[in-house]
Parts: structure tokens; sequence; C-alpha cells
């Protein structure tokens, strides 16, 4: 059994990666964990020639994209943690998962979209400045989590759960609460894929 972990932050000892390493201690040991710094990456940008759709893989020449895709492909399950950028996830992820659209979406015959990952469980993280509930209404973190849900609907994966810290800059200790529902959240993908 294989988990993916997208670090979408290059905060090496931020919020996000806290949060990211809490969901992961909750995961039962037999379960191998991929770890990925998606900011480490060496990818090229998606140039939007739809090639992939036929091809079922990105045309562009072979790089860490294509690398971290078939991780992604060939995993049981997928945690994405990213920091809120403008409402949105980061750019890197947002690159990574624009040049494996044929790993999460295929397209059947009469042109409708096909998910590839049908049922795979997914959990979000993410963090955000802006206090709550401004995070909230000003479509902060709810932005960057409705973007990250929105790729893996079109994957078919099921989304267990998200963790939201908002007002990290005013305060950045992470309570408690937040931190046992990261490793309930662990230990609930552990059960769905073991």
């Amino acid at each position: 059994m294989r988990i993916v972990v997208l670090n979408g932050s290059p905060s090496k000892n931020g919020t996000v990666v806290k949060l990211l390493k809490e969901v992961i201690s909750g995961i039962e040991k037999q379960v191998i964990i991929d770890w990925v710094d998606v900011y480490a990456l060496n990818m090229r940008s998606c140039i939007g020639c739809m090639k992939c759709r036929s091809n079922e893989k990105c045309a562009l020449p072979a790089d860490d994209a294509h690398t971290i895709g078939e991780k992604i492909r060939n995993a049981e399950g997928l945690i994405i943690g990213t920091p809120t950028h403008w409402g949105n996830m980061s750019s890197p992820l947002k690159l990574l998962l624009d040049r494996n659209v044929p790993v999460f979406m295929g397209e059947k015959p009469n042109g409708m979209p096909k998910p590839m990952q049908k049922g795979k469980p997914a959990i979000i993280v993410t963090a955000c400045t802006t206090p709550w509930p401004f995070n909230y209404i000003a479509w902060e973190s709810r932005g960057a989590i409705n973007s990250v849900k929105h790729v893996l609907h079109y994957g078919g994966y099921k989304v267990l759960g998200t963790i939201v810290k908002p007002g990290t800059k005013k305060y950045p200790d992470i309570p408690a609460a937040v931190f046992q529902q990261a490793r309930e959240l662990g230990k609930r993908l552990s059960k769905v894929i073991t």
C-alpha cells in the first residue's frame, strides 16, 4: 500500500508541512509514504497542447512532472497540502496538476470526462494568513480547498476530509484540536486503503 503526499509549500517547517506530518503520523506503519516537495521539482510549464488527451500522458519531454504523475497513478491514496495563494493553491502545485491531467481524467468515447482514480481516498490540507472567518468569507482558504477538490473530483477521488489553519500570520501556533483532526484523518485514510 502506498500514499503520495504532495507538499505544495515552500516552507520546510511551516504550518502546511507540520499538518501533513501529523496526518502521516496517523497512518499505519506498513503503508509506504512517498513525500514530494513540489517546490523542488524540475517541471516545464504546461503549454495547453491537449496532446495528453489522446496520448494519455504529457507530450512534453520527460521531467519530474512525469515521474510524480506515475507515483500518483500507482498510489492507493493521496494527501495534498498547499498554502493559500490568492484564494488558490500554490503555483508549483497547480503546475504539477496541470501537467498530469491524464493521470486524473481520461475521456470517454462521447467526449465526457472519465475519472482515472475512481474511488481512491484523498485528504486536503491548507493554511492561510487571513484570520477566521474572513479566510472563508473572502474565499481565501476555501478557494484553495475548492481548487484542489476540483481536480480530485474529476479524478474520481473521495475526499475524506480537509484541514484548514487560518490566521497563521497573527496566530502561528497550531491548536491541539487541529493536530488531533489531522491524526484522525490519517487513521481514517489508513483504514480505507488497508
